[in-house]
């Protein structure tokens, strides 16, 4: 346990840096990209890496009832609310999480009314696909006609807990709705796994990638939204169908040192760190819940050594893919995305041992 809480407190120091940082490299990457207008500097501190890491960090808070952790969450949002946020998009929305979060305790009133702005922008403003789905549009690209698994997450997740914060009961039947649309389209009836995306314009899970951190973000949000949504009998047996039938998978899939493959069914693709620390976690905190039995607490443990062990001192994970758009057309296109040092590893491996230190 010694490595463990080691491990933990490298990856909380890591990543309050990494949320104050100047990032040349990202800040160079965005001017190439669709952004004419906007302060670009604005989604240095909030895009999806940072809502993740910032939920990983409200968790922590939540179970150390710690005030100085409080106390960085807080004056991080005071900060970024000030200075104004970045344009609306599905990534963007993720931070709205943890502020979600934390509002349930700190009803401030800049921190209610920016929740309550951005889930009406979801439930009216928000592309969709056909059928109603969320359009995946990202900070830089449109994604016309598409739905991608990383949407239940970043946006889907946010939207039903704001529905909880404001008693709005339009926004988490609209959760319920976005997840039965994108299971519909996105999971493998043959495997439980999910695709990374389908296109309503070609009517195609693209390259039918079952990819490993995509299919993470399902693993995280299922628990979550079971946990918290006031579900029907119906739905909640169809949620748990969902989380069921991948966790079988997952446990099908797992390597011998307790990682995942960044393509599943793939042994020829990498062992990755970031997918293999969402699956641990989701799957450890679904069976605390009771959502799943007893054998995944075992699966979830698997590969908590080799995780550590990928952590250095300074709360960076190693054996991370870098960010990685869809796979239009070949599955090869996973294969050759670099491994590197990433924020959202660091966010993802923080999940896992905060949830692995309450065994």
């Amino acid at each position: 346990m010694t490595d463990l809480f080691q491990a933990l407190n490298s990856l909380k120091t890591g990543f309050h840096g990494i949320l104050h940082e100047r990032d040349e490299y990202f800040l160079k990457n965005m001017q190439s990209r669709n952004l004419a207008g906007d302060d670009i500097e604005r989604y240095q501190f909030w895009e999806w890496p940072q809502g993740i890491g910032l939920f990983a960090l409200a968790q922590l808070w939540k179970h150390t009832k710690d005030p100085q952790q409080l106390e960085f969450l807080t004056s991080f949002y005071d900060q970024r609310i000030a200075e104004g946020l970045p344009a609306k998009n599905i990534n963007t929305m993720a931070p709205l999480l943890a502020l979600s979060m934390i509002a349930q305790e700190i009803p401030k009133e800049s921190y209610i009314a920016t929740c309550r702005e951005w889930a009406e922008w979801a439930m009216h403003e928000l592309p969709r696909t056909e059928e109603g789905g969320f359009q995946h549009i990202t900070s830089d690209t449109v994604n016309k006609g598409e739905l991608w698994d990383d949407t239940l997450m970043m946006a889907v997740a946010p939207l039903a807990n704001i529905g909880i914060l404001l008693g709005e009961e339009s926004y988490l039947a609209e959760a319920v709705r976005q997840v039965k649309i994108h299971a519909q389209y996105l999971q493998d009836e043959e495997s439980g796994l999910w695709y990374h995306g389908y296109s309503f314009l070609e009517k195609s899970n693209f390259c039918k990638a079952l990819w490993g951190r995509g299919n993470c973000w399902i693993t995280i949000s299922l628990p979550f939204l079971m946990n918290i949504l006031p579900l029907e009998t119906t739905d909640h047996a169809f949620f748990a169908s969902l989380l069921t039938r991948q966790a079988s998978a997952l446990k099908q899939y797992q390597a011998e040192n307790g990682m995942w493959h960044t393509l599943l069914d793939d042994e020829d693709s990498y062992l990755e760190a970031s997918a293999t620390c969402g699956f641990s976690y989701g799957l450890l905190r679904a069976q605390r819940l009771g959502l799943l039995d007893d054998a995944y607490r075992t699966v979830a443990l698997k590969a908590l050594d080799t995780v550590i062990h990928l952590v250095d001192r300074n709360g960076s994970v190693f054996q991370v893919s870098y960010g990685t758009p869809m796979g239009r057309t070949s599955k090869d296109f996973y294969k050759q995305i670099p491994l590197i040092p990433m924020p959202y590893g660091t966010a993802l491996a923080l999940l896992y041992l905060i949830e692995a230190s309450q065994i």
